[in-house]
């Protein structure tokens, strides 16, 4: 039972069509994605969780960091065969989507 678990959490989802660079986190080193301005928006309506989509000009706050910032600043990383959506400050204190909210 154990191993199908483990198959099951390690199939991921697909990885997205653009190219990734290294960043640099703490404790290991990650993938993040390039992400071209013109597919921002698109990018953002696959993988932001909650309903409504913020505009990509709105401004967020990142709980962890007690900073704000713009939507569109927004970065991807893939990590464990997962696309995850984080803050701009993912790379100091591991704030994701789930971190954002309304300053």
């Amino acid at each position: 039972m154990i191993d199908l678990l483990a198959n099951e959490c390690n199939e991921g989802e697909p990885a997205l069509p653009f190219p990734t660079r290294p960043l640099v986190l703490i404790d290991r080193i990650i993938e993040e994605y390039i992400i071209p301005e013109e597919k921002k928006a698109e990018v953002l309506k696959q993988l932001y969780p909650f309903s409504p989509v913020p505009a990509l000009t709105a401004k967020m706050l990142d709980i962890h960091e007690d900073k704000t910032f713009r939507v569109r600043d927004f970065r991807v990383t893939r990590e464990n065969n997962r696309n995850w959506l984080v803050s701009p400050y993912y790379h100091l204190s591991g704030g994701t989507v789930i971190d954002w909210f309304p300053p």
